[in-house]
């Protein structure tokens, strides 16, 4: 019987078992690997999946893996699993900053593969995920690969090209809104408030704010505006970091997560 093989069961690996599940996946049909037997015990006991001590156990007779590993750890991983590879077997992987290119080099000749940048929001179902096929991946894969992440939330295709933007944006994002919100709540402490108020405005602020950017399609100028009065308390918060070039910083660090997931992705 065909199954899906989950190697690796770190946070990002069972953030998508859990997912999965939840989207109405059978616990039969995903097989997990992983070295430390408490590990497996606690994931079979939380989840009902099985979990087998070696990966090249549990990619035998899958028609799907998914590769959750650090991406240090991929060149000696695969050739341990190419022997046990299905043929048309797909490989999804969700290694920052390995390239399908350098998948399929350690692969059995036309295998598909499908590389993913993930981001933590996945955590609580409100991922984003970009898709990108490799030489021999099809519709039917990249279709496949989409379902996997959409169980943890939204996921677009793009060209590999762009992965690197799509790392530095939406793979990294998380960290650049955690910032923004460490500083407004420090900014609200500053101004006298107690931090537990402060942090609950800021979250919720933030969470709201979010939802109302994507339910409303407006553009995000437009909703600025609407918060910003003529000569108001906004305009003067907004001309502070206008002054001070934020937007420019955000571009120039993001650019600066690019250049370093480019460089990273060529060893």
């Amino acid at each position: 019987m065909s199954h899906t093989a989950l190697i690796g069961t770190g946070v990002m690996g069972e953030t998508l078992l859990a997912g999965l599940l939840r989207a109405g996946w059978a616990p039969t049909s995903i097989v997990g690997a992983d070295r430390r037997e408490s590990r497996r015990q606690e994931l079979e006991g939380r989840y009902g999946v099985r979990c087998v001590t070696e990966a090249p156990d549990a990619v035998e007779g899958a028609d799907t893996v998914i590769l959750v590993v650090k991406p240090q750890d991929v060149a000696d991983l695969l050739p341990t699993l190419a022997p046990r590879l299905k043929p048309g077997a797909l490989l999804v992987s969700l290694c920052a900053g390995v390239t399908t290119g350098q998948l399929e080099a350690g692969l059995p000749e036309g295998t598909p593969v499908v590389r993913v940048m993930p981001n933590t929001p996945a955590q609580v179902s409100e991922g984003m995920a970009a898709v990108s096929a490799g030489v021999h991946a099809g519709e039917v894969d990249l279709e496949k690969a989409v379902n996997i992440m959409e169980a943890v939330g939204k996921a677009v295709v793009v060209p590999e090209r762009y992965q690197d933007a799509v790392t530095a944006i939406s793979g990294s994002g998380p960290a650049y809104l955690f910032f923004v919100v460490e500083a407004m709540i420090d900014a609200g402490v500053m101004l006298g408030l107690p931090r537990d108020i402060s942090t609950t405005l800021v979250n919720q602020t933030m969470f709201g704010s979010a939802k109302l950017l994507i339910e409303s399609e407006q553009h995000p100028n437009l909703l600025r505006e609407m918060v910003t009065s003529p000569a108001g308390t906004t305009a003067a918060a907004l001309r502070h970091l206008e002054e001070r070039s934020v937007k420019a910083a955000f571009m120039a660090a993001m650019e600066a997560a690019r250049d370093r997931s480019a460089e990273l992705g060529r060893g």
